[in-house]
């Protein structure tokens, strides 16, 4: 076999050491479906509340602050990696893939099952090596007082909790509805939402004891204060706490998120067996749904935390100085926010004062932004299974034909429409991202436009599901 094959092969030793949820025998019914949902997120949900056995009670800077609700993770839990060690996997197997560095032969069971597996081996070796990192780093106290012991115990809950969220995602995928990456993000972005709408939480930031959320804010300046205009104007325009404007924005965030989620391309397609069987196969906007902005999310996490751990432990150097520098922000809870390098740059600004102080910075993020999306958007569906090559193949395999044209035109025809929809969707995304973020979205555009996808993909899934019990044909 060629050399890709020998490559995916090297996985054959620990596929026993794997851990694997079993293939359904049978077709799920939507109620068990939903009920494998429902454990599912109540498991994480737990997870995400157990605190990581062993660490000291540190109030140090979070490294990952400002990506915790994308990442689905939580702060001194056992939950601390979310997903970051999944999609890490996922971006380099695929990327392996794409660079023909693994040839993978989608039409062989086996070569389907070994790439699975390549990409949960990564998944743990990547949960390990983060384990470590974070252990090494002293987020969760100095190592020399840990000791050996807490240090490796603390490193074994990580790393079996990854083990719980790659299982969960499995299980989700083969008996639950969507997959636990989509679940838990859409979970802990409007769990994040919700908390600054609603959190009772009082902050003193210098002008006496505020509440954090927007909404409770806003109802108690109204009571307390006198001058009801002045009130109005603190609760929807107040700095560095969540106001109603930013609530606001994030409302309309998603409905123009919902709104492009209905733009698609219909392409008519009939079979070849059955005469007069026609219907269409769509091409939305949003082709790569909310891939884009998660693999670009991945990759400015991973900035953000080589970059803090240089700055810290190498704040003199040069080439440091280049990849990001960070100071404490008094208004972010004490955690180190970028103010230069490339870090700084990647970052979107504070609001549009801080974009017209310096419209370089906003820029240099806007194009980042957009370059991103639409190369990852292409990219994606080149390793994937989605571009025009792998949907002419499934059309065939289907024994379906474009109506009005030859068979053999197939992928010509479908190639005038995927890559440009994947490059322009991405690209759209990063635009919604952009604004959102520039409008003061809560939880960042980002994580607007991931709970937006989300939950319009769950809606979409849940009715074709209902729709299929029912004996329903929908095209």
């Amino acid at each position: 076999m060629g050399r890709g094959f020998r490559v995916l092969h090297l996985v054959k030793p620990f596929l026993p050491f794997l851990p694997e949820v079993r293939s359904p025998d049978r077709k799920v019914p939507l109620r068990e479906k939903v009920i494998y949902t429902v454990i599912s997120l109540f498991i994480f949900l737990v997870c995400s509340q157990l605190p990581v056995y062993g660490m000291q009670l540190t109030t140090g800077a979070d490294p990952f602050y400002w990506m915790r609700a994308i990442l689905a993770s939580s702060r001194g839990t056992v939950m601390e990696l979310g997903i970051t060690p999944i999609v890490t996997s996922g971006m380099v197997i695929q990327l392996l893939v794409g660079s023909k560095i693994i040839e993978v032969d989608n039409s062989v069971g086996e070569d389907r099952a070994l790439l699975h597996s390549a990409q949960k081996f990564v998944a743990i070796l990547t949960a390990i090596g983060l384990a470590v990192v974070h252990v090494l780093s002293g987020m969760y106290g100095s190592v020399a007082l840990l000791g050996v012991g807490n240090g490796i115990l603390i490193i074994a809950q990580l790393v079996f909790a990854s083990f719980i969220v790659l299982c969960l995602d499995e299980l989700l995928q083969k008996y639950g509805l969507g997959s636990g990456i989509s679940l838990f993000i859409a979970t802990n972005i409007c769990e994040s939402i919700f908390w600054r709408a609603f959190s009772p939480t009082t902050i003193n930031s210098g002008r006496g004891a505020e509440f954090e959320g927007a909404l409770v804010s806003l109802f108690h300046l109204l009571i307390t204060r006198t001058n009801k205009i002045s009130a109005l104007r603190e609760a929807f325009y107040r700095q560095n706490l969540p106001n109603v404007t930013n609530l606001l924005a994030t409302a309309l965030t998603f409905l123009i998120v919902i709104y492009f989620q209905g733009f698609r391309v219909l392409l008519p397609v009939r079979s070849k067996n059955a005469r007069g069987q026609q219907g269409s196969y769509p091409i939305k906007l949003f082709y790569t749904s909310n891939m884009p902005i998660i693999l670009q999310s991945a990759v400015v996490s991973n900035i953000y935390l080589i970059s803090q751990y240089l700055y810290r432990n190498y704040s003199g150097n040069f080439l440091v100085h280049l990849v990001g520098k960070w100071k404490e922000s008094e208004y972010a809870g004490g955690q180190f926010i970028p103010v230069d390098g490339l870090a700084y740059y990647i970052t979107a600004p504070a609001s549009l004062a801080a974009m017209a102080a310096n419209p370089f910075h906003a820029l240099f993020y806007i194009v980042f932004t957009l370059s991103a999306c639409a190369i990852l958007s292409k990219l994606w569906i080149e390793v994937s299974g989605s571009s025009a090559r792998d949907v002419a193949r499934q059309l065939k395999e289907q024994q379906m034909v474009m109506s009005g044209h030859r068979e053999s035109n197939l992928k010509k025809e479908l190639n005038r429409y995927i890559p440009t929809a994947a490059a322009f969707g991405g690209m759209c995304i990063g635009v919604l991202c952009v604004l959102a973020d520039l409008m003061g979205a809560i939880g960042s555009g980002t994580g607007i436009l991931l709970a937006v996808t989300i939950i319009y993909q769950y809606f979409e899934t849940f009715e074709k599901e209902r729709a299929g019990e029912l004996g329903l044909f929908r095209v």
